[in-house]
């Protein structure tokens, strides 16, 4: 591992100010320092930002505030997240293990990187961690990547189980940096990697997430689901944080579909939410909706399973809030 200087802040203004190029903040670590020793991430200075205020979950008129270094254990299991928002507990529990959960932060959480096995082998070619260098993904192993929103330069996903339901309950991320502070919109956060696969979010340098704040919770029923190879410790093949709000009538009168492992960043899927949205909540309308979405899908030969993972996941999974 690269040396380094270490320094801790005592709040988010000074992380701020202790902010300079090589610098990297410091939270829970469980991905930061995994990336540090295989050489992936090699920064000059860590400000720790693990024991700043933020670690509080707080009822704000009809909202809650998540404090950025809230531990994943903490969020998934406190009574008022359980009972409002419970797609969101089911997200975080179906994230790493519990002993990770135990030591993540929620800014961590949603800032952690790719796992794809080139990005994280520094005798391997990445746009992602060397711009410029290609992407062996694409004629190489991608059996776990992307097929919606890629680019030429990069096929990678974005891990996180958390950011697929912020996407979906439409959170809001507090940060501040040293433009002064502002709210990023979820989905926003995170970013497609189009000719840019080494910025995984809209964040500038210096930017520090100081919080999350959910909206109150959506009319209808909600889940989330995620498919993966076991049942624990694994990041998703295809993952859903889907809101489904049916009327008397039978007509879908609210929609809201987040995908996670199918892309750069949580997918919102807004071609499905406007096939369903005013008309029938059946199996049939669910089919038609996913194949709608799924137009844009461009696999690569060892990942083309996803795309009717992909689908029946979204019909089964509407069905189940139908019913």
């Amino acid at each position: 591992m690269k040396p380094f200087d270490y320094t801790r802040a005592d709040s988010a203004a000074q992380a701020v100010r202790e902010y300079a190029p090589g610098t990297m903040y410091l939270g829970g670590g469980t991905n930061l320092v995994d990336l540090m020793r295989l050489g992936v991430a090699e920064p000059e200075r860590l400000v720790d930002v693990s024991r700043l205020p933020l670690d509080t979950i707080e009822s704000v008129r009809d909202r809650v505030r998540v404090g950025a270094a809230v531990r994943n254990t903490d969020l998934a299991v406190d009574p008022m997240i359980r009972a409002r928002y419970p797609m969101l507990a089911r997200a975080v529990l179906t994230g790493a293990s519990g002993q990770v959960r135990n030591v993540a932060t929620v800014a961590g959480n949603l800032l952690q990187r790719t796992r794809c096995a080139y990005f994280q082998d520094v005798t391997r070619p990445c746009n992602k961690r060397r711009p410029g260098s290609g992407c062996p993904a694409i004629a190489g192993d991608h059996t776990n990547l992307a097929i919606l929103g890629s680019s030429e330069a990069c096929v990678a996903t974005h891990p996180s189980d958390m950011a697929v339901a912020l996407a979906a309950l439409e959170a809001e991320v507090h940060v501040t940096g040293p433009g002064g502070d502002r709210i990023i919109p979820m989905p926003g956060l995170h970013r497609l990697p189009g000719e840019e696969p080494e910025r995984d979010t809209v964040l500038e340098p210096g930017d520090l997430i100081t919080a999350v704040e959910l909206p109150p919770p959506p009319a209808g029923a909600t889940v989330y689901r995620k498919v993966r190879e076991r049942a624990s410790f694994a990041f998703a093949l295809v993952s859903i944080a889907a809101v489904l709000d049916v009327g008397d009538d039978g007509v879908v009168a609210g929609c809201r579909i987040a995908l996670g492992g199918v892309a750069h960043a949580p997918w919102r899927a807004e071609r499905a939410e406007q096939a369903l949205i005013g008309g029938p909540a059946t199996g049939e309308a669910f089919l038609r909706a996913a194949e709608a979405e799924l137009e844009q899908a461009r696999p690569l030969p060892r990942n083309a399973y996803k795309v009717p993972l992909t689908r029946n996941l979204i019909v089964s999974t509407l069905e189940g809030l139908a019913s």
